[in-house]
């Protein structure tokens, strides 16, 4: 549960922009804000009753009152809910409790924008730009084991070098905490490492990255506690952490199995079902023709994790049956490691708006996921215009102009591993962006293997565009773009035929390149058809950048040689008008024509 409290009008007006966003999902307020027309608003006294099940805490109101407040409640570090407080003018947001273990830390990160404030740290890590080494694996998708984490943090923060070591899960893992100034060195093997991403357990402070599938196969009607046994038994034997599980495979025959749906409930593992026909082919070192006589392939356990666990996959546990006393089943169990992690219900994939350039044009939301993310997918172009907004622990993935397939590709396979992605185009997404091919690559996965997809809203180029000239866009609009890289030239000139005969303000993108030098020409050529030589065109370039230029020209003697992909061209409608230096068009209410 995620709350703000307040104690003042003043406080609720500032946490009111999140509630209406649905980042908080209520706010406590004193019993003269309540209203009974908003249920979101509930009253301060139930913050003893609500603080077992609250995962952050947002206050708006004096800190000596806030901590005062939450004093008496506050049990231990592990379990208390992260707890942050938003300054008196609402310019600063400050995580006061749980930074590292409770997240408070990514969720000032994240609601700082949408707040318009900055984030003022207080632990060492995060004040000095360094990730908690105790919450670093989270944001990869992993989960924690055991270890010495506070003499580990210690060492860290006397600047002492870590040494670590990686068998399993994101290779740009390990680089982000090296970016963000962890002192850390590779161990020449794995016993001197201090700091383990591992499938195995051990000494030293570990992270688990979900690349374990465990095989199942069971008699009918097997017991959950034979299941249970036998699921332990395997991982202990084989010296494998449980949270290191990316999900449980088996023979779609077992997909009403009780005490497996049950198994994969209570641990929240995904479950993954094959045919026989997908497992027969799969060599595995125990085949079993009674097994083959019964269900049609001659492994269940075996083949069934190296199924799920994909290209690369290694069987780390071969399969080891458990039988139970009379009446309780028999319970087989195997384990393959994959190449890769897998945890697409811990990650995001977020399509981001750069804007048409300036960071200061960036939504609040835009800014919201980019901070969340830990990952930036992109042209290296429209990175370049944000990173002054990367922190040095997110990674930065550059990708070529021409490669937006690939990029869609990376940065779901990374979002399917449990990271948090933030895939950027400039502008608006949604327009011209990368947010309609990534929703493709992602219908394509099965419904349950799709991480979580959004599509945050940014400013096209033809919206900033509007704002220098004026008014250009107040009637009826079409934008085209004049790339035939994936649109035939055919179906673009009908389009520009019918923007003319209907008369709409048209904004070009992409309209002249080196290798496309011709189509704005004959473009120009399509629009005069039906419009006049004196209507209003705008060269855009570079908007909201240093180098921006915008010019006005009437449509049959625009320079075409000044037009490149940088530029946008808007041509006005039939009764756009050019006046002190602004274009305008007429709404049409009465009166407002211009004269």
């Amino acid at each position: 549960m995620q709350l703000g409290i307040c104690a003042s009008q003043e406080g609720f007006k500032q946490l009111e922009p999140l509630l209406n966003c649905a980042e908080l999902e209520a706010i406590l307020v004193p019993n003269h804000l309540l209203d009974e027309k908003r249920p979101q608003l509930l009253a301060s006294s139930k913050l003893s009753e609500l603080w077992p099940d609250i995962e952050l805490l947002l206050g708006a109101m004096a800190a000596g009152a806030l901590i005062r407040l939450i004093a008496p409640l506050l049990q231990a570090k592990s379990i208390d809910p992260a707890v942050l407080l938003l300054s008196g003018n609402g310019e600063q947001l400050i995580p006061l409790l749980g930074g590292h273990a409770a997240g408070g830390d990514r969720y000032a990160n994240r609601l700082a924008p949408l707040l318009q404030a900055s984030v003022l740290t207080t632990g060492f890590s995060s004040s000095n730009g360094r990730v908690g080494l105790d919450i670093w694996g989270f944001a990869w998708g992993w989960q924690k084991g055991q270890g010495p984490w506070d003499e580990l943090m210690k060492k860290a923060a006397r600047n002492e070098l870590l040494l670590v070591s990686q068998n399993s899960g994101e290779p740009l893992a390990l680089e982000s905490l090296k970016n963000s100034g962890v002192p850390i060195q590779a161990a020449e093997s794995e016993s001197e490492a201090e700091l383990l991403v591992s499938a195995n357990l051990g000494p030293g402070c570990r992270w688990h990255p979900p690349v374990l599938w465990l095989g199942i196969g069971c008699e009918r009607n097997s017991s959950l506690l034979l299941l249970q046994k036998a699921v332990t038994q395997a991982f202990s034997q084989a010296n494998l952490a449980e949270a290191a599980v990316a999900g449980i495979a088996s023979l779609d025959l077992k997909a009403d199995e009780p005490a497996l749906l049950a198994l994969a409930a209570g641990r929240q593992w995904p479950l993954r079902f094959f045919r026989a026909e997908a497992l027969a082919p799969i060599k595995v070192p125990n085949p079993s023709a009674a097994v083959a006589k019964e269900v049609g392939t001659t492994s269940v356990a075996e083949a069934a994790a190296l199924a799920a666990a994909g290209p690369g996959a290694e069987l780390v546990a071969a399969k080891a049956i458990l039988r139970g006393a009379p009446g309780e089943g028999a319970v087989t169990v195997a384990i393959a490691k994959a190449a890769a992690a897998w945890a697409p219900q811990r990650g995001s994939l977020h399509l981001v708006g750069a804007g048409p350039g300036c960071i200061k044009q960036l939504t609040g939301a835009a800014r919201s996921a980019l901070a969340a993310a830990q990952v930036w997918v992109g042209y290296s172009l429209y990175l370049d215009l944000l990173e002054p907004l990367r922190r040095q622990d997110q990674a930065r993935l550059e990708g070529q102009l021409t490669q937006e397939r690939q990029r869609c590709q990376e940065a779901l396979a990374l979002a399917c591993q449990g990271v948090a992605v933030a895939l950027i185009s400039s502008g608006e997404s949604g327009m011209y962006g990368m947010a309609g091919l990534a929703l493709e690559e992602w219908l394509q996965l099965p419904e349950q293997e799709r991480p979580l997809f959004n599509v945050h809203p940014g400013i096209s180029a033809f919206q900033m565009a509007a704002a220098r000239l004026g008014a250009p866009l107040m009637h009826d609009l079409c934008t085209v773009s004049l790339s035939d890289r994936l649109t035939p030239w055919a179906v673009i000139e009908k389009r520009l035929q019918a923007a003319a005969i209907g008369d709409f303000v048209v904004a070009l993108y992409n309209p002249r390149s080196q290798g496309r030098s011709w189509q704005l020409a004959r473009a120009l050529e399509l629009l005069l058809e039906q419009r006049a030589p004196t209507t209003p065109v705008a060269i855009c370039r570079q908007l909201s950048r240093p180098e921006e230029s915008i010019s006005l020209h009437q449509l049959a003697d625009l320079p075409v040689e000044q037009v490149d992909m940088f530029s946008l061209v808007l041509v006005g409608n039939s009764s756009t008008k050019i006046a002190a230096g602004l274009m305008a068009t007429p709404r049409g209410y009465p009166g407002a024509e211009l004269s």
